[in-house]
């Protein structure tokens, strides 16, 4: 194993916290998955635009394309050139996605600074180390990918001399090596993710394309490698790859890519990550709000203290340029925005195990709010105390009332331990770090366990390893006008038979997916019932409109919450 001294400034010896490549509105290494997609090579404007305008359509925020192509033949296609490169600024302007393309020169960094956001190292240039000085000088992201037969230490040592020169937006991306092995184009080896992630603060990205070669070898790579942590992938996609002019046997058409997407968005909360379909959009929406403030930043309530499970669906939703406010209850959340103190509040509406927060669905019915987006956390519970405590020191473990119920199994083993609620679970972490006495642990997230530097001592105390909270962000208006894919509403309808059948029955032959029902006794009035429902379908577009109005001749009451 290569010693970290070796890469004195990609090592953790130096940099131990974990390093965030802003390319734009996009950061690598964060909280949120990074999609890199597009064709291998730029082959005319209107082929760049058309794919660029359909990955983007499904969720990528990068978009890649070779300007110059270095290829085995000489008689292969070589690329465009500097008119790729200008394509690819367009494509920048249409779209809002920073571009990545390979320079294969240190001649080409002048073009290069004037039209893309990212200089991607080539497998083949992996050891050039004149052009490695040179990008290092640039003022730019960096994509290195680990060459075809390179070690780790190598790859690393190839980071360094980037790092060395003054730049360190470094992004590592594995594409795999060559190996004795035909069935595949290279072998990806995704044990370097791991690997990589002890020996590095750098982000690393996976590139299965290139590693795999083959069309439907790349979406069971591509959702391997977010599930072994890496921090995004780069996929290629072409709209008509059998003509494609470089690479079409291992690109993607648009709707695998779509399909993929879904797929990598199921995965993500796994590994304490999320997937936006949305990231461009809300980043400049998120931006347009900040500039209008005097901070320079807009705000999000949010329940409990920095380090709890609301905290981190602020930050997974919305990302760094947004300031987390914690808050003292759920009502305060809504009244904060409702007052403008705020401009967004995030409020748990379901949890797996414990079920529906019925107080907030009783504030989505009171407050004149919208419900305009959704976040889904893996809610993970770890057993928390002072360095050099184990699970046999125990005496007293503070947390929510919830967290104990949703870490009921464990706590039953322990019986013998006193249950002491807080308001909050990372609330509970920094009384048991306040009180500092022997015996005090704490159950919440290992966010909260950092950020008041206590040691977790037993990981994964859930019941159930399924243990998801849905979120939703509320907000005094809609964020945006683009049509929405799910909808949110509560109503009430008349106590005679058929009646709720027939509401339902209005989705159902509208090709409308319902997604949730539940029913909700009304306060003060015993045996009448709400009924909140999630729809995938956008209730505000004018297709809907007549369901809509039905809707409301057969209810007797109805309010839409949102739709996002």
């Amino acid at each position: 194993m290569a010693k970290q001294s070796q890469f004195k400034l990609a090592g953790r010896e130096e940099c131990p916290e974990d390093t965030h490549v802003r390319i734009g509105p996009v950061v690598v290494g964060g909280e949120r998955v990074v999609v890199i997609a597009g064709p291998c090579a730029i082959e005319s404007r209107e082929q760049a635009l058309s794919i660029a305008r359909e990955v983007k359509k499904y969720g990528a925020t990068l978009f890649r394309g070779g300007a110059f192509k270095p290829r085995s033949s000489p008689y292969s296609f070589q690329g465009l050139g500097e008119e790729g490169l200008k394509i690819l600024a367009e494509v920048r302007e249409e779209t809002g996605m920073p571009v990545v393309t390979e320079i294969t020169s240190p001649t080409q960094a002048e073009a290069m600074m004037a039209h893309v956001d990212v200089l991607q190292i080539g497998a083949r240039n992996m050891q050039n180390y004149e052009l490695l000085k040179c990008v290092g000088r640039l003022d730019r992201p960096v994509l290195l990918k680990r060459g075809l037969s390179a070690t780790i230490e190598e790859w690393l040592m190839s980071a360094e001399y980037i790092l060395s020169e003054g730049n360190g937006q470094v992004v590592l991306c594995e594409r795999g090596i060559r190996t004795f092995e035909p069935y595949t184009r290279n072998t990806l080896d995704l044990s370097a993710i791991p690997v990589v992630r002890k020996l590095t603060h750098l982000p690393i990205v996976v590139d299965p394309s290139h590693a795999t070669g083959i069309r439907e070898k790349v979406a069971p790579m591509a959702r391997a490698a977010i599930a072994a942590g890496a921090d995004g992938v780069m996929i290629e996609v072409h709209n008509n790859p059998d003509e494609a002019l470089s690479d079409g046997p291992q690109s993607l058409l648009p709707d695998q890519f779509a399909e993929l997407m879904r797929d990598i968005y199921v995965i993500a909360p796994v590994i304490d990550k999320q997937l936006d379909f949305h990231w461009l959009e809300k980043a400049k929406m998120v931006a347009e709000v900040g500039d209008s403030k005097e901070s320079g930043s807009a705000r999000t309530a949010f329940f409990g203290e920095l380090g709890s499970f609301g905290h981190k669906a602020c930050m997974q939703h919305f990302g760094d340029k947004m300031t987390p406010m914690p808050g003292r209850s759920y009502a305060q959340v809504f009244e904060d925005v409702k007052s403008g103190a705020v401009d967004f509040g995030v409020v748990p509406l379901m949890n797996s195990l414990s079920g529906s927060v019925y107080q907030n669905y009783d504030l989505l019915l009171e407050n004149d709010l919208k419900i305009v987006g959704e976040i889904t956390l893996r809610t993970a519970h770890h057993l928390i105390a002072a360095a050099g405590m184990t699970v046999c020191d125990v005496k007293r473990v503070f947390s929510h009332p919830d967290v104990f119920q949703q870490c009921g199994q464990f706590l039953d083993l322990n019986e013998s331990w006193e249950l002491v609620a807080t308001r909050d679970a990372a609330m509970a972490v920094r009384q048991v770090k306040e009180r500092s006495q022997a015996g005090d642990a704490a159950i919440a997230s290992s966010d909260a366990a950092e950020i008041h530097g206590l040691t977790i001592i037993k990981k994964g105390i859930d019941t159930s390893a399924r243990n998801y909270t849905r979120f939703v962000v509320v907000a005094r208006e809609p964020l945006t006008n683009r049509e929405c894919t799910k909808s949110s509403l509560v109503y009430s309808v008349p106590d005679e038979p058929g009646t709720l059948e027939g509401t339902l029955r209005l989705f159902a032959e509208s090709g409308v997916n319902m997604v949730k029902l539940e029913s909700r006794h009304v306060d003060g009035k015993p045996w009448e019932y709400m009924f909140y429902v999630d729809v995938e379908a956008d209730l505000a577009s004018d297709k809907l409109k007549p369901v809509m109005a039905e809707l409301e001749s057969r209810t007797e009451y109805l309010k839409i919450l949102g739709s996002y």
